[in-house]
């Protein structure tokens, strides 16, 4: 019996795109299913030639999948390298040891490093369903690693994929941990870093909770999924590129944990560190300058959380061999006019080139963390970097050398404006005190942002702008109408999201 032939069915595309869930479909009446013993959502492994995958089974009871076929998500068949009309062989799965380590930290137990490096490994080699993921997901969340703990998931996770060495000791990378919408500094920043001459191979996430990642921003104006190769060839000719880091397989696994956190909306303190290090490391940074927001309705919200964020930053990078800079800035209120990609990729451009309807708060912001990234340069004393940095933008260099490494990835594109908007408008005059970055966000979200691309809002009105009653105070942007009425009735229920204090 053990050696009995694997049973095997023929592929039929059925062009359904899971994202990086690998799905497979049977029909209830296949007989596969029945002699298996498999039932909806089993975990089933699926072999093809020499590569195999553990999908998990939906099934259909309509014609279009008839008996001895089976179908497959786009990831599960692009991970397999097959096509229509292949023969897929069916067993069950192995037992997976570490899902005993993911039981015992629920419980509250420290895990070693082998635990973690075994459970990453089975993530990436796509043993876990999302419930497992979510379950170690949550399972790390709400303080709940330690530092020791936060190290060895971070070098769990550079080790689950490849490792890019540029033969430079000098190798620089700036991020923002985030929760303050419109702060789209690194594209600007790594236009005047890469233009002074400094390395910087900037890898970038998509959105996690916000309404737009780096990456999302970044492919209004340029293609960034890049491979590896092709990486490479842009930084070696540019000094710099700006893409998606999930298409270059650089910490394959903080993908997909990331997919998992979008969908449970958190995004944890130790998972934080280590999907930013990771990437850096895997990227083949020496120097990374972290950038952390703070204010009331920012991801960190006190003094103390960014001491104990910055502690476990700085002492993972030492522990993984990378130099941690620490930079605290102000996160009471969005940054620039844009919140979603469209929008904010065209105050980047209006900032690159020196417009004066640029935003103001975006380009100073932009110019201080430039300035720090390249003070990491011996050649520049700290305090002077600023002043480099505001001479390469001014001059024209950073734009040219934006221009330059968007034609290096593929060409510069036209950014595209939303079909339907809406503004809104103040309900009485007086001073705006404060703005709810999470909620102004949440409405970008529910226009459509950051999937589509055009959606967003458009903010007038920042902290001390004195408003008349009816003047606007933001526009919402939307591509499609129901995605408008979806945030405008967010916002009917949520008429504070901008905090206007009367005059008296």
């Amino acid at each position: 019996m053990l050696n009995r032939p694997k049973p095997v069915l023929k592929l039929k595309r059925l062009g359904i795109n899971t994202y990086k869930e690998a799905v497979v479909y049977m029909h209830d009446k296949c007989h596969v299913c029945r002699a298996e013993g498999f039932e909806v959502q089993a975990r089933i492994k699926l072999t093809h030639n020499d590569k195999s995958i553990i999908a998990t089974l939906n099934i259909v009871n309509s014609e279009i999948l008839k008996q001895g076929e089976l179908g497959l998500s786009e990831f599960a068949m692009q991970t397999l390298n097959a096509k229509e009309g292949d023969k897929i062989r069916i067993s069950h799965p192995p037992t997976i040891d570490s899902l005993g380590y993911v039981r015992s930290k629920i419980y509250g137990h420290e895990l070693p490093d082998k635990y973690f490096q075994s459970i990453i490994n089975d993530i990436v080699a796509g043993r876990y369903s999302d419930i497992h993921i979510s379950s170690f997901l949550t399972a790390c969340a709400g303080g709940r690693l330690n530092r020791q703990e936060i190290i060895h998931l971070t070098s769990a996770m550079v080790e689950s994929g490849k490792k890019l060495k540029w033969g430079k000791s000098l190798v620089v990378d700036k991020h923002c941990v985030g929760g303050l919408p419109g702060n789209r500094t690194t594209p600007i920043v790594v236009a005047i870093v890469a233009a002074y001459g400094l390395t910087m191979p900037k890898t970038s996430s998509r959105a996690i909770t916000s309404p737009a990642g780096t990456a999302d921003t970044m492919e209004v104006l340029a293609p960034v999924n890049l491979d590896v190769e092709t990486m490479c060839k842009v930084v070696e000719k540019e000094n710099g590129c700006l893409v998606w880091g999930g298409s270059v397989a650089l910490s394959p696994a903080d993908d997909l944990l990331i997919r998992v956190e979008k969908a449970l909306d958190i995004d944890s303190e130790g998972q934080l560190v280590a999907s930013v290090l990771s990437k850096k490391i895997a990227a083949g940074s020496s120097h990374v300058l972290i950038d952390i927001p703070v204010g009331p309705t920012a991801k960190i919200r006190s003094i103390e959380m960014v001491e104990e964020l910055s502690r476990f930053l700085e002492e993972t990078g030492s522990a993984l061999g990378v130099s941690i800079r620490v930079h605290t800035s102000d996160g009471t209120q969005p940054i620039g006019r844009g919140i979603g990609p469209a929008l904010e990729a065209r105050d980047v451009i209006e900032v690159l080139t020196n417009r004066p309807s640029a935003p103001l708060d975006l380009r100073e912001r932009a110019l201080d963390l430039a300035g720090h990234t390249l003070e990491f340069s011996p050649k520049i004393k700290n305090g002077q970097g600023r002043k480099i940095a505001e001479t390469i933008l001014n001059d024209g260099k950073a734009w040219s050398k934006f221009q330059a490494i968007c034609e290096a990835q593929g060409g510069m594109r036209k950014i595209p404006k939303a079909k339907y908007t809406h503004s809104v408008e103040a309900s009485k005059s007086g001073q705006v005190v404060s703005i709810d970055n999470r909620r102004i966000a949440r409405v970008a979200k529910l226009a459509g942002a950051p999937t589509d691309k055009v959606a967003g809002v458009d903010l007038y009105s920042p902290i001390g702008t004195i408003i008349e009653k009816g003047q606007p105070l933001f526009t919402v942007h939307a591509h499609a109408p129901g995605e408008l009425d979806y945030a405008l009735n967010y916002l009917e229920g949520h008429q504070d999201i901008i905090n206007i204090q009367e005059e008296t």
